[in-house]
């Protein structure tokens, strides 16, 4: 009887002018690289490294300022995350990469992408349009997301007082509370970092339009949870729908991380979009 053996996987730091990033590598066969959101770091992955990296070198690494990177003085600025992603996947020497984004780390995945679409043959954007301006992707002008706006942020407020985290939602922390606790144990990781700063660098950023995308051809997936309500889940689609290469998946009973909450659907629907034929 054949013993079994667990993907390999090696940790790593690689300098940057700000510090160290952290990351880890799992697995073998082509190269998966993930980005996690605000509420995150490598470890939010779990389910996706376990489940791909039989087949895929998984990357997973933790944004410059999230621990165990090294903390950033002055606070986090979005705006160096693709160069941060560049220096990671030339110095693992990476080619024709399929890249993972969850929410904060669209910004990541979608500037990287754009800026060097020949080396990426896949992305996944995950509850997220990264740097892409919301209202200006809303079909209707602007006041279906203005609407979307005003019902999410109360909602948020009123999980947030009962111990919600806005990124599961209420109906996953109810259902899967272990999983719930685990969310915020992650998040808390992230330790003195000025989340409400890098928010506000998040905002400033998203300023792209979607006609700057026109001739954007990288095959792109879209996923969005019915229920989230720190993203608008209708844009994954009228966003994929301007795209020349791209596709929503909207899971209507899931929140802001189906990665996370959902992970057997996530990663069947991302395992299906990686086969296409391209």
């Amino acid at each position: 009887m054949t013993s079994y053996a667990a993907p390999s996987r090696t940790v790593g730091r690689l300098k940057r002018p700000f510090g160290t990033l952290y990351y880890e590598v799992t697995g073998s066969g082509p190269a998966l690289i993930f980005a996690h959101g605000l509420g995150g770091n490598h470890l939010s992955w779990w389910q996706q490294v376990a489940h791909f990296a039989p087949r895929y070198t998984c990357v997973t690494f933790a944004h410059r300022g999230f621990a165990p990177s090294d903390p950033v003085a002055g606070g986090v600025d979005p705006a160096d995350y693709a160069g941060d992603l560049a220096a990671l996947i030339e110095h693992l020497g990476l080619s024709d990469v399929g890249l993972v984004a969850q929410s904060m780390g669209g910004w990541t995945m979608l500037e990287y992408a754009l800026a060097h679409p020949d080396r990426v043959k896949a992305l996944v954007l995950s509850s997220t349009s990264g740097t892409l301006d919301r209202r200006g992707c809303d079909p209707s002008g602007g006041g279906a997301y203005d609407a979307w706006l005003a019902a999410a942020e109360a909602t948020i407020a009123a999980g947030m007082a009962r111990g919600i985290h806005p990124a599961m939602g209420e109906r996953a922390a109810e259902r899967l509370p272990a999983l719930h606790l685990l969310y915020r144990s992650i998040d808390e990781m992230a330790g003195t970092l000025d989340k409400e700063k890098l928010r506000a660098g998040l905002r400033r950023t998203a300023t792209r339009t979607l006609a700057k995308l026109s001739t954007f051809r990288v095959p792109t997936l879209l996923i969005a949870g019915g229920e989230d309500v720190v993203f608008p889940p209708f844009l994954a689609s009228a966003i994929a729908t301007s795209l020349p290469c791209g596709q929503a998946e909207i899971l209507e009973d899931a929140g802001h991380s189906p990665y996370f909450e959902q992970a057997a659907r996530f990663n069947a629907l991302v395992d299906a979009f990686l086969a296409r034929p391209r």
